[in-house]
């Protein structure tokens, strides 16, 4: 780790318009990202998770630019992306690469492998140098028969296209990648494959990711620092172990018990939270604490107030009102304010 961060977010924000009508007038706009802030140093892994829809992926489309933001900064190693013109961002871009979620959408079926991988290298320009070697190098560098390059995604399996795609990825030698849920798609025998590839490449480049996925079992395996959203606010953010194990935001600490323990007793005797109702719409969120509706904690300052991203005495930042104590549970806080909270049982 270097100290210094590689990637910094500032208050970003993303509004997309809600238009109506002959004339198209926006009437509205969906509110995917309001406002949120983190970094991740060089060689760090940042595990951004929340339910879907809360604002990942729109969220790392902003840090490659592929959109435009609405407000906020974006800088990598020291740049305002956002600042940038077309040349200087075409450059920047080899640097910044993602891996995509659905390995059998992302590939195009009528190109071969080897044209699939070359094609970052033959946009910047780089592939006359040393262009089928290099695409033969990546090929064995994430675990596929070099020989294989002419055949064309139908032939492969499930993980084998998403390693294509890791290897695409790398073609230009980035420092950041992106990973947009790389293993929801697999099957699950498949998925720590990927996985352990993933990290024996960031050990051997030296490689920074944003993880960006709503499996906390598998966050916790990649990450070191997670980001939790919701309604798109970050309403947690710290160290792996500090985020884990001392929860302090309830919506935290509702989506870790529903990770499954491997521990087949303890699964069977422990209770899970749920979260009762639904994810209001971002095109209309609560005012104050967009998660106070859900919440068995909140109360009138919640639905007044927004909470501020503060400092907690458990090392993680957090955006409640009434965060929860190092060691303290959610079901005994709710009981002390004599608040119902949804369990699910399994005792069998």
């Amino acid at each position: 780790m270097t100290g210094t961060p590689l990637l910094e977010v500032e208050n970003l924000v993303k509004e997309f318009p809600i238009r109506s009508g002959f004339f198209r007038r926006q009437v509205g706009a969906v509110q995917a990202v309001s406002g949120i802030s983190f970094s991740v140093e060089q060689g760090q892994t940042l595990g951004l998770v929340g339910e879907s829809g809360c604002g990942k992926s729109t969220t790392s489309r902003l840090i490659l630019r592929l959109i435009e933001p609405t407000a906020g900064s974006v800088r990598f190693d020291g740049r305002d992306i956002f600042t940038l013109g077309t040349s200087e961002m075409r450059a920047l871009r080899q640097k910044m690469q993602i891996v995509f979620q659905d390995p059998y959408a992302s590939l195009n079926p009528r190109m071969s492998v080897a044209a699939i991988i070359s094609e970052p290298l033959r946009v910047h320009k780089m592939y006359r140098a040393n262009g089928q070697q290099r695409v033969k190098d990546l090929l064995d560098l994430v675990g596929l028969n070099p020989e294989h390059a002419n055949r064309f995604p139908h032939e492969f399996s499930g993980g084998q296209r998403q390693r294509i795609g890791i290897a695409r990825a790398l073609a230009l030698d980035p420092q950041l990648l992106i990973l947009d849920e790389p293993v929801s798609a697999l099957d699950v025998s498949i998925q720590a494959g990927v996985v352990n590839l993933l990290s024996e490449l960031q050990r051997d480049l030296g490689l920074t990711y944003m993880f960006v996925a709503h499996d906390l079992s598998v966050v916790r395996h990649v990450s070191d620092i997670v980001a939790v959203m919701y309604l798109g606010r970050i309403v947690e953010v710290g160290p792996l172990d500090a985020v884990y194990d001392q929860p302090a935001h309830p919506y935290t600490h509702a989506l870790l018990s529903a990770v499954p323990i491997p521990d087949p007793r303890r699964e069977r005797a422990r209770r899970r939270v749920l979260l009762e109702g639904d994810v209001p719409s971002p095109s209309a969120p609560p005012a104050g604490c967009r998660f106070h509706t859900r919440c068995p904690l909140a109360q009138d300052v919640c639905v007044q107030e927004t909470p501020p991203l503060v400092d907690t005495v458990g090392g993680q930042k957090v955006a409640c009102h009434f965060a929860l104590l190092p060691g303290e549970s959610l079901i005994g806080r709710a009981d002390a304010l004599g608040r119902d909270v949804a369990l699910q049982e399994r005792t069998g």
